[in-house]
């Protein structure tokens, strides 16, 4: 098995900052010419996450509304009673959205919804250069020649 893989790099703004990154992906998979298999999208780090969403500013207002309700910035946190950097509530909102994805491949294409975007949400209190790791694998050969 053949594997590949890509680094991006997204400057974000943190406090539940969005981005689509669908064409990032998109366009690596095509360059790899990965026919058949999976990408994994992984942001490393632990007050960032990955997920998909319809990137339409309505749903995105209602999941960081959600978020904040699910876990709110203005609560104490042990995490910064002990650190003293604030940002408990990212690390809470990372963990329950995760750092990794993975989406099928078929015919060099993303098996994704009609409007279904792969997106990277940074939920810091402090703006953040975040590394984005993309890596393919599976079958590169055609099967139709």
């Amino acid at each position: 098995m053949q594997v590949m893989r890509r680094d991006l790099f997204l400057d974000t703004k943190g406090f539940c900052d969005i981005h689509d990154i669908t064409p990032k992906v998109r366009d690596f998979v095509y360059e790899s010419g990965l026919w058949s298999g999976q990408v994994l999208i992984h942001v490393p780090g632990s007050t960032a996450g990955i997920t998909t969403i319809e990137f339409e500013p309505g749903v995105l207002k209602d999941l960081c509304a959600a978020l904040e309700r699910i876990a709110p910035q203005d609560i104490p946190y042990a995490h910064d009673a002990a650190w003293g950097d604030g940002n408990g509530f990212a690390h809470v909102r990372a963990a329950l959205l995760k750092p990794s994805l993975v989406i099928p491949v078929a015919g060099r294409e993303l098996l994704l919804g009609t409007w279904q975007q792969i997106v990277l949400l940074d939920f810091d209190n402090r703006p953040r250069r975040r590394r984005i790791i993309l890596q393919v694998m599976g079958d590169w050969t055609n099967p139709e020649g």
